[in-house]
């Protein structure tokens, strides 16, 4: 996925100058990959003139070895958009941090109206660690979570994110009470199954992805993203489109200009070859 790019605005040039890509549920396969139409379409794609650029709720240290992996040698906007990375330097350009004090007090008043929530923590920089604290529920990723039992812990580094779960209530309920409870502290998103966070109020992917396209000289008329959860939804908002995945969540897919096939049946190509002609 790094074919050399042709000069923009030539008779041959792709539709659209920036293609962004959500990485779970999205380009990346069930199995973790991106299949070779994918990667197929994305080439052809840049070498008519566009750019192609990541744009996850992972952080860096989740997503760079993935990167790396697929042979990404541009720009990702990573953890929810707190992040721009060049994977081709593996330099981290800008990173937002929440504040350790806001956190804390938001986690009071959440739990003041729903109980104990399940804590994990995510550290900023480009190696940062992911603490998990007594009950959370931790996923498959490329890295090992640092387990903790005092929460006084989380807050000795800067962090890009907090992780909640919630015994009883499920991620779309978790969420509604944390916005309900916390919204004007920190940004609230639901990102994947069991995956709800809490930010630096305002961020989103969208901030992330306009950061980047400024670096690219790109405007949001001429960028296309792709995604599947609802904190895709700001992206798609600031895109000139957006494309949901089949697979993805009913408040983005209310929200999408277009509908394509599933992560693991080609969605992203289909459209893509369908905008090459």
């Amino acid at each position: 996925m790094s074919a050399p790019a042709a000069a923009p605005g030539g008779p041959d040039a792709f539709p659209y100058r920036l293609i962004a890509t959500d990485l779970d549920g999205t380009l990346l396969r069930s199995d973790d990959t991106v299949s070779e139409r994918t990667r197929a379409a994305l080439d052809a794609a840049a070498a008519r003139g566009a750019a192609h650029i990541v744009v996850t709720g992972r952080a860096v240290p989740w997503t760079k070895q993935i990167l790396a992996d697929l042979g990404h040698k541009g720009l990702a906007v990573c953890a929810q958009g707190a992040q721009v990375y060049d994977a081709g330097s593996g330099r981290l350009l800008t990173s937002v941090t929440l504040d350790r004090r806001v956190a804390e007090q938001a986690l009071v008043q959440l739990e003041k109206e729903v109980g104990t929530v399940a804590v994990a923590a995510s550290r900023d920089g480009v190696d940062g660690e992911v603490l998990a604290g007594p009950g959370y529920r931790v996923h498959d990723g490329p890295l090992p979570y640092v387990p903790f039992e005092g929460r006084e812990t989380i807050w000795r580094q800067p962090l890009n994110k907090l992780y909640i779960q919630h015994p009883q209530l499920d991620d779309d309920e978790l969420a509604k009470a944390a916005r309900a409870a916390v919204g004007d502290l920190v940004g609230v998103v639901m990102a994947g199954e069991g995956i709800v966070e809490l930010l630096p109020l305002g961020l989103s992917k969208a901030k992330g992805l306009a950061l980047a396209a400024r670096r690219l000289k790109v405007r949001s008329a001429e960028t296309i993203a792709f995604g599947d959860m609802p904190n895709d939804i700001p992206m798609f908002a600031w895109a000139g489109r957006g494309v949901a995945m089949e697979n993805a969540h009913e408040e983005l897919l209310a929200v999408a200009d277009e509908v394509t096939a599933s992560n693991d049946e080609d969605g992203i190509a289909l459209v893509l070859e369908r905008l090459a002609g």
